[in-house]
């Protein structure tokens, strides 16, 4: 394990930085394309779709506060980890992540209780209408299920990248993006037409041609 990290105190800085940052980057875009994913797909529900998006549009405040909570605990401890790692105080650098994965699980919690609890009094107050807050509610339920998820993928995140681990920091995104990829398109096909389930009315709803949506 030393040994594959060695090449973080021997490469030039620019070779190292295009290294680690390329792939962060990529990680980055491809976590935009969960929302943008679903935003094609509510938006194309027949008859409700313009509603429902807005419903999920009103959610994007929340959905920030909760990315932002992640930022605070990988963003700050993955750096003491890798100042831990360079002064070879490995002890220090496993209590950092450790302290650092414990504080995401509390406040995973905290966060899905908040949000299971006062979801509606949060959106009304971002703007959502009678017309929209019903999808919005419906929403945020269903994200708020896997707000430890996200905490752990964004927050942990950071310190694999932090260890010279980028490309399996970038992995672990995309494995997750092209599962949820898969179960969006894995559809009843019959004579190019694309059946979906709608999480909204909790039926089965028609999507249309789905190379129509490209």
């Amino acid at each position: 394990m030393q040994n594959n990290k060695e090449f973080l105190a021997t490469e030039p800085i620019g070779k190292l930085l295009l290294k680690l940052a390329v792939p962060s980057v990529i990680s980055q875009l491809v976590n935009m394309l969960y929302n943008v994913i679903d935003r094609i797909y509510i938006g194309h529900i027949p008859g409700d779709g313009s509603l429902a998006l807005t419903g999920v549009g009103i959610c994007m405040p929340i959905i920030l506060v909760i990315s932002a909570f992640a930022a605070l605990i990988g963003f700050g401890g993955a750096p003491r980890a890798s100042i831990f790692m360079g002064k070879n105080e490995m002890e220090k650098a496993k209590k950092t992540l450790g302290n650092c994965f414990s504080f995401q699980i509390i406040i995973s919690v905290i966060l899905t209780a908040l949000l299971l609890c006062g979801n509606r009094f949060f959106l009304m107050a971002f703007g959502a209408s009678k017309n929209t807050i019903s999808y919005a509610v419906d929403y945020m339920n269903i994200y708020a299920l896997g707000t430890i998820f996200v905490q752990l993928t964004l927050g942990m995140n950071s310190f694999v990248t932090a260890q010279g681990f980028s490309k399996t920091g970038m992995l672990t995104v995309v494995i997750g993006a092209v599962c949820k990829h898969i179960h969006l398109g894995s559809r009843s096909w019959c004579k190019r037409c694309c059946i979906g389930y709608n999480p909204f009315s909790g039926s089965f709803l028609y999507l249309g041609d789905p190379f129509s949506l490209w």
